[in-house]
Parts: structure tokens; C-alpha cells; sequence
């Protein structure tokens, strides 16, 4: 069966560095940005090849930390194909209105970068109250917050999810959860014990298969348990291309496998079904 496949997590670079600036957080580029950059062009071909359909692209905070005008000038040139997931200072007094700025721009996601590529995770940026008024906007706005963070953030997602229940919050490469002491997955309870919230989805990346295959964990056991817990209506498919390398076309290879012990329902959903219901301008 052919899947539609819906992208929602691909990063692009500029080729004119005059034009769009490095700016990258804590003043450090990710090392993938500097050996394997991609730009949108570049994207637009390995979609084709790879026969992905649509694309939501997340901000290389990495790279341009909070200025998304790459991204914004990127996603003008076909709107209908892609939309954007733009970072900013939610702590900024400011902070609404600029998200609400970029919202005009083609951007209809939001992502909080805790840390990974560059450093090591800042769980305080999930659990400072300054943020409290973004999430309460994001909300009223339908805006999907992205979150970046590991099983040691997890306690203060579930806050946040608990204060924010209208609110949808994407976690990013499914939390990394400790997976290789195998079925029954005791070791990413705390990722398994967020599946009461239902405004949480996840999503799912090549370090997510990769994470599957380790130890003794096999992607026939860890993905029917995963879509058990959440339902595949809640779990969407981001290639991470090209923070993870590529091509795409193996990227692609690499879920349609990692999937087939689901049902050609849950795999259709999780490859496009979820992301046009988070991003309706793809749908």
C-alpha cells in the first residue's frame, strides 16, 4: 500500500549567510548545520524523491535561533505545501504578540528548544511561569507547542499539560525514552503514564525507530504497545532531515519499516492523518 506522507519536522538553511544571519541560542551552530546544511530548495527535491506530499518546518534554533525569516520566506513560496513552527523568547514581554506576528507570516506551530544539539537540556524553560501566557494564547489561537526535552523534562510537561489541558503540546522524538530493557517498557513508564493527558501527541523521528531497535527492544514490540497507549491518531511522523542524515527516501524506508506490524490504518494516520488534524493548512 501507498502511504500519503506528511513531514512535520525538517529543518532548512540558507545559502546566503548575508541575508539570513546565523543567530544560533546559547551562541553555538549544531554541528549538522554546519556539515550538512539544507535548504529550502534542497527540501523541496528530497520531498519529491522521497514522494512526501507536505511539510510543517521547524525552526533550526540551532542555527537561527529566534529569527524565522528563512522559514517564513521559504513557506510564501508554495503555502499551500508548507507551513512553519517558528521559536521565540516566550519569556518576552512581548511575547503573543510576536508569536501572533509570525502567525501572518505562515507559521502555525510553536516550538520551546530546551536543549540537545548544542547543550545540555534546560528543563527550568518548561517551568517558568513567564511562559504561562504563551501556552494560555496558544490555546485560544490553536497553535501546537513543540517541546523539546528528555525523560528527565517529562515531570514538567505533565505539569504543564495538567495546567494547560486545552492546549496541544507535540513532544519531540517521543521524549527519547529509555527503551532498550525491552517489553513491558518499564523503563519509559513516565512516557507511557502521559497517555492520560489527551491533549499531548507525539512525534515520531528516525531517533525514535532508532530507539526501537536498541537493546532488547524490536519495533514489532515497542510500536503496538506505543499505539495501545495514545492511539495512532496522536502520533505524527517528522524526518528530522537533516539533523539526522539522509537521504530522505531512506528516512522514509527506514518508518514505512519500522511501522509494518501496525495496521495500514494506524500507519496511514501516523504518516499523515495526525499532521493535517495539528496543522489543518496541510490537510
Amino acid at each position: 500500500m501507498t502511504f500519503e506522507i506528511i513531514d512535520i519536522h525538517p529543518h532548512i538553511i540558507a545559502a546566503d549567510a548575508e541575508r539570513y544571519p546565523p543567530a544560533p541560542l546559547r551562541g553555538k551552530p549544531s554541528v549538522w548545520s554546519q556539515e550538512r546544511p539544507q535548504t529550502f530548495e534542497q527540501l523541496v527535491a528530497e520531498m519529491d524523491a522521497a514522494g512526501v506530499a507536505k511539510a510543517a518546518i521547524v525552526q533550526a534554533s540551532t542555527y537561527y535561533g529566534f529569527d524565522n525569516t528563512y522559514i517564513a520566506d521559504s513557506v510564501a513560496k508554495d503555502p499551500d505545501r508548507f507551513t512553519g513552527v517558528c521559536t521565540i523568547n516566550v519569556f518576552a514581554p512581548d511575547a503573543i504578540d510576536v508569536l501572533k506576528a509570525w502567525m501572518t507570516k505562515g507559521f502555525s506551530g510553536l516550538r520551546i528548544f530546551t536543549g540537545g544539539a548544542t547543550h545540555g537540556n534546560d528543563e527550568t524553560l518548561l517551568a517558568d511561569p513567564r511562559s504561562y501566557p504563551i501556552w494560555e494564547f496558544a490555546a485560544e489561537a490553536n497553535v501546537p507547542i513543540c517541546v523539546q526535552t528528555g525523560p528527565v523534562g517529562l515531570a514538567n510537561v505533565r505539569n504543564l499539560l495538567d495546567r494547560f489541558a486545552t492546549t496541544t503540546v507535540i513532544l519531540d522524538h517521543i521524549g527519547r525514552p529509555k527503551l532498550d530493557d525491552g517489553p513491558p517498557y518499564a523503563d519509559a513508564r513516565s512516557l507511557f503514564d502521559l497517555a492520560e493527558f489527551p491533549n499531548l501527541y507525539l512525534k515520531l523521528t528516525p531517533r525514535s525507530f532508532a530507539l526501537a531497535e536498541s537493546g532488547a527492544s524490536t519495533p514489532e514490540a515497542f510500536f503496538p504497545k506505543l499505539i495501545a497507549a495514545f492511539g495512532a491518531n496522536r502520533i505524527a511522523y517528522g524526518s528530522n532531515l537533516p539533523a539526522n542524515e539522509g537521504p530522505m527516501t531512506a528516512l522514509i524506508t527506514q518508518a514505512t519499516s519500522g511501522l509494518a506490524s501496525l495496521s495500514d490504518e494506524d500507519t496511514a494516520m501516523i504518516l499523515s492523518g495526525t499532521a493535517k488534524h495539528l496543522y489543518p493548512s496541510l490537510a
